[in-house]
């Protein structure tokens, strides 16, 4: 019996430090990104990384004095992203996009995307719902729901 008791402790307790090991690497809008530091980038994408718990999209962006810098754009997961829509073939190297979002709290070059928009114009939502982003998936009528 006794032996069962420690046995059972151990299984759970090594659950519940895979499962807080893998949650610490989600994260609450606030922890990382400033709502008062709304960003809109024009800018070449150079890669996509299609990992979890986030996609990131890299930018290269012109600035004023024609020098560039590449800007990484959090957004929701992959999953997330796929039910909207996008494929992996949606944004390939080398299209040309305008990114809204917030810039992260530590001056970085890094920013959580709240939308994207086409060359075509169409604009999708990028982010992950249930953040506590200032931005929520709310009806826009210049949204479309699909990237295809």
């Amino acid at each position: 019996m006794r032996i069962r008791v420690v046995a059972t402790y151990v299984c759970v307790s090594l659950c519940l430090v895979s499962t807080t090991t893998s949650l610490q690497a989600h994260h609450a809008f606030a922890a990382e990104f400033d709502a008062n530091k709304p960003v809109t980038f024009k800018g070449t994408l150079t890669k996509m990384d299609w990992t979890n718990p986030h996609v990131w999209l890299h930018l290269e962006v012109k600035k004023p004095d024609g020098k560039t810098e590449e800007w990484a754009i959090e957004a929701g997961s992959p999953n997330a992203l796929f039910r909207r829509g996008f494929t992996k073939k949606s944004m390939l190297p080398g299209a040309e996009l305008v990114v809204d979002g917030y810039q992260a709290k530590d001056g970085s070059r890094r920013a959580n995307g709240r939308d994207v928009t086409f060359a075509d114009g169409r604009k999708m939502f990028l982010g992950s719902s249930g953040t506590g982003a200032p931005y929520e998936l709310t009806p826009d009528k210049d949204r479309v729901p699909s990237a295809r």
